[in-house]
């Protein structure tokens, strides 16, 4: 049986996504209380595996149960019911982590089938958040907002965003990684102020390298701080190489908001098409 869930966390006190010894990562957190659910050695297989201090409000990742652990799942309301004993898997959860934790699971579902929380993901959308001077400070808001102190324009910046949109190599914008292909396909990149007069970025890609979402981010920053034209952004792009005019900023401004997923007939196909490539990674963006 294989189990979707659904799962948001404020990343300012893990070392990330991925399980790793003697630290506190989300991975190892969600796993410990699932094992104390179902037994076994329960593993999570996630859409994006998030840097150390990168957040989440829509993070989607499965769990394969045995047959011991399906015996476990919570009792169900009606006999044989097995979507309404999934379904109250994640409330247990809940009841684990406790009061007012720093990640939760909203939903556990049945998955269909071919699904793969990595490999059938089509894209991945992330916010970033800018407090500049014009905004100014709020410490309630520290958590999840990088601080800029300058006047940041944000109309340059959307249209400096609106340039990089497209199948391009990101290599400027990525922190290599051996043997993984930079070409990725921007979806959407856009600049609002919202009512608060926080900035926003949103960032939607088929996948995204290594940091790339906090370097595209940095290289718009420079642009609305008038260090960069609009048309730099671009031949950095087009260079191919890393350059300390663009900075790659802090991740606490950072959240992975939602992942697509196909039609549920593609699913399938769409995760043996992914697992082929070398660059399915979507880490630390």
């Amino acid at each position: 049986m294989r189990l979707r869930l659904d799962i948001s966390y404020d990343g300012t006190h893990f070392r990330g996504w991925a399980r790793q010894p003697g630290l506190r990562t989300v991975q190892g957190t969600l796993e410990d209380a699932l094992a104390r659910i179902l037994g076994g050695d329960p593993r999570l297989v996630v859409a994006g595996r998030t840097d150390a201090g990168v957040h989440a409000s829509g993070q989607v990742a499965h769990l394969d149960l045995d047959d011991h652990q399906m015996a476990r799942l919570p009792r169900r309301r009606r006999e044989g019911d097995e979507d309404d004993a999934v379904a109250a898997l994640a409330g247990r959860v809940r009841g684990v982590l406790g009061a007012y934790p720093d990640v939760t699971v909203h939903r556990t579902t049945l998955a269909p089938a071919g699904f793969d929380a990595r490999f059938s993901a089509v894209w991945r959308r992330y916010t970033y958040r800018v407090a500049d001077a014009n905004s100014g400070y709020d410490p309630l808001e520290r958590l999840r907002t990088t601080t800029v102190k300058a006047p940041l324009d944000v109309e340059a910046m959307h249209i400096a965003a609106q340039r990089l949109i497209g199948l391009h190599d990101f290599a400027a914008y990525c922190k290599a990684r051996e043997e993984a292909t930079t070409i990725r396909t921007l979806l959407e990149y856009d600049w609002r102020r919202g009512d608060d007069g926080i900035l926003v970025a949103n960032v939607r890609a088929d996948a995204f390298c290594h940091s790339m979402v906090r370097a595209l981010v940095g290289a718009c920053v420079a642009v609305g701080e008038g260090r960069l034209d609009v048309e730099d952004v671009v031949r950095i792009r087009d260079d191919g190489r890393r350059t300390p005019d663009t900075k790659v900023l802090a991740a606490r401004g950072l959240v992975l908001a939602q992942v697509g997923y196909p039609a549920d007939d593609l699913l399938a196909s769409r995760a043996e098409q992914t697992r082929n490539r070398r660059d399915a990674d979507d880490i630390g963006a």
